[in-house]
């Protein structure tokens, strides 16, 4: 073989070397691209699960809520079944957003109904204030009481679960893991917001 010959040849190993080396760092690079996705969308699942353990706090107070308030105003029933069927719904939108948080449209459903949740509790509590008995009952205020540190601790795991959909979002749609996200079907997660002001205050009676 000849010098032009082994010098074609080897220019040719090197080639394919430098060929091999750059698929492995691609390789690699999408790897850790897609192990970051997978890390940020763990970190959304397990900031909702914390959310979801307050939810459920929240949804197992509420029956006590009006049973302790039907001993006093028996009469309001339609304000009661305003509040158990929000909670129903709310229930319902839960469980289908735990199984999955990052599927597209669970959260955004939960927080509406978590939302009427809260504008149906409002309207009870504004209710209650017309019974002074009610309002001085240590049953009521206990679970009251309850009730405003399970919403504080709901809003505390919202704040760290939309902080971590933020990153898991931006890294998503950052170039080129957007690439890498499109390819393993990596979906938008939705923020955990009240969708209107007045629903964002805490439930609250004043019992002084």
């Amino acid at each position: 073989m000849n010098l032009p010959a082994l010098l074609a040849l080897g220019t040719g190993a090197i080639i394919a070397i430098c060929v091999v080396v750059a698929v492995v760092v691609l390789i690699a690079i999408v790897i850790g691209m897609y192990n970051a996705l997978v890390r940020d969308r763990n970190r959304v699942k397990n900031g909702f699960a914390q959310i979801d353990v307050q939810l459920k706090r929240r949804h197992d107070l509420i029956p006590n809520l009006i049973e302790t308030a039907k001993g006093y105003m028996a009469h309001e029933k339609g304000t009661f079944e305003a509040v158990t069927e929000a909670r129903n719904q709310a229930m319902s939108a839960a469980k289908s957003a735990a199984k999955d948080p990052t599927a597209g449209g669970a959260v955004k459903a939960l927080s509406h109904a978590e939302g009427a949740l809260t504008g149906a509790l409002g309207k009870l509590m504004v209710t209650m204030e017309a019974y002074p008995d009610l309002k001085a009952s240590q049953n009521m205020m206990q679970v009251q009481e309850e009730l405003t540190t399970t919403e504080n601790k709901i809003a505390f795991a919202r704040q760290a679960y939309n902080d971590s959909v933020m990153v898991y979002n931006v890294r998503r749609e950052q170039f080129p893991s957007s690439i890498v996200a499109g390819m393993f079907n990596f979906s938008e997660a939705d923020m955990f917001e009240i969708e209107d002001e007045a629903e964002k205050q805490v439930p609250k009676v004043d019992f002084s």
